[in-house]
């Protein structure tokens, strides 16, 4: 019986020292730290809410800023606001992400890009059903072939820089619509979601702008893949992280111990929210 105790703890403490050891020798990429002081740094949606928040930050901690928009005025005021709060001058270029040749010129007018965020991006507050397909459309567009656009005409030059130091490309999104950030034009979206989506996404707490782009920052200088802003998007990312790169093999141990346990969590968001829905559901039928 002592035997049988012993094997088992050395079991219990050689399995994870081993796994720890495996997943060092094949986690790829290895880490890598992305410098962004002197360097360029190309926002799009640069103009307000968070791509403006970073483009101010990124400037203040010494980086060459350009941002990306379609409002030359909002630009403008942008640039204004950038200057007041940190005494530097960011470069402003008007073009539609939608548009190639447009991004294309864009980014060859500007010095050669180090550090790329895709921040561009639009929405719908509606159910799908009474959403117009032209709107549909739209958001495709912007959101998905804009960052295609963007990474198209600034990798070449990103590859091809005399300066070797290591680069970054980075999409900002919200993993599953589930966190709130609170910026004027998001408080104007909350106000107009439908009600299910109101009491779905209530289950996750405001985030102020401020610590959206400061975790992003660190995120990218740090060369993670997924970079989560909250408890719910680092949660998402152990459980879709699948085959994605990991540089931290610490990281991807909690990962590898962590997916069943992620899935019991997330099935207790969907018990809540279906409890939610069912309630909501329940409320309307006696209204009716």
């Amino acid at each position: 019986m002592a035997n049988t105790d012993l094997l088992l703890l050395v079991l219990f403490i050689s399995l994870p020292i081993f796994l720890l050891m495996f997943l060092k020798l094949i986690v790829r990429p290895r880490p890598v730290k992305i410098p962004i002081k002197s360097r360029h740094v190309f926002i799009t949606g640069g103009s307000r809410g968070i791509g403006l928040a970073l483009a101010r930050q990124v400037a203040s901690e010494g980086s060459r800023v350009t941002i990306l928009a379609r409002n030359l005025e909002q630009l403008e005021e942008a640039k204004t606001s950038i200057r007041l709060s940190t005494g530097i001058d960011v470069a402003i270029v008007s073009a539609d992400a939608c548009d190639f040749e447009a991004v294309k010129e864009a980014v060859e007018s500007a010095a050669p890009i180090d550090v790329l965020i895709c921040n561009q991006g639009v929405y719908a507050s509606c159910e799908l059903e009474n959403q117009d397909i032209k709107k549909i459309r739209d958001i495709i567009d912007v959101n998905l072939i804009g960052s295609f656009n963007m990474v198209k005409a600034a990798l070449p030059g990103m590859k091809n820089r005399s300066d070797r130091k290591p680069v970054s490309i980075a999409f900002m999104s919200s993993q599953a619509g589930q966190y709130t950030m609170n910026v004027s034009s998001c408080l104007v979206e909350i106000k107009t979601r439908p009600p299910l989506t109101r009491i779905i996404a209530a289950s996750s707490g405001t985030m102020q702008v401020d610590e959206v782009v400061k975790k992003t920052l660190n995120g990218i200088k740090s060369g993670s893949f997924f970079v989560p802003c909250n408890f719910e998007g680092f949660m998402l990312s152990i459980g879709t992280a699948g085959p994605a790169p990991q540089t931290s093999y610490l990281m991807a141990f909690i990962e590898v111990i962590s997916v069943g346990v992620v899935r019991i969590v997330g099935l207790c968001f969907q018990w809540t929210w279906y409890g939610s829905i069912e309630k909501w559901h329940a409320q309307h039928k006696l209204l009716d």
